[in-house]
């Protein structure tokens, strides 16, 4: 091959390859202002067609280097088995106090549908908790039960 040729073809090649990376859609609304997107131009469409031009290379990121979690090690440097038990422990204790205040939560603010009334209507009907809401109760105090014994663990584990 001599060399315009292989000129021509390079240059070909990078007009080509510059070409694909860029990406045309049209964005079509039509009279009643519904909006739809082709990658083709549509031949007879009764509406607005607008070009959109778009280059996938220039929606990009670069995110931050992780630094660790606060107070354990620094980047670039593994976590020692402290730092992990600490982690661990810190999730523990977090988890038991959401499990105490979703419990105190319940008990403390039961909605009218938690409770049904028993007895004679006008005088002597008294609240009586719903299977429901009892279920759901119990379903919290299992949580704190868990939380305490994944805090006993982790404390065992430091």
């Amino acid at each position: 091959m001599n060399a315009k040729a292989y000129l021509v073809t390079a240059a070909a090649s990078i007009l080509l390859a510059t070409a694909a990376s860029a990406q045309t859609l049209y964005k079509l609304i039509d009279r009643n202002g519904k909006v739809t997107y082709s990658e083709s131009k549509p031949k007879e469409f009764d509406g607005q067609v607008i070009r959109l031009d778009i280059d996938p290379n220039a929606n990009t990121a670069t995110l931050p280097k992780p630094t660790g979690p606060i107070g354990g090690p620094a980047a670039g440097q593994a976590a020692t088995p402290k730092d992990i038990a600490v982690a661990r422990m810190q999730g523990a204790q977090e988890r038991l106090e959401r499990a105490k205040q979703a419990l105190q939560n319940a008990r403390d603010n039961p909605t009218e549908s938690d409770f049904e009334r028993v007895g004679k209507v006008g005088g002597g009907s008294r609240p009586v908790p719903t299977e429901q809401y009892i279920g759901r109760v119990s379903r919290l105090e299992d949580e704190v039960r868990q939380a305490e014994e994944a805090v006993a663990r982790a404390e065992k584990g430091r």
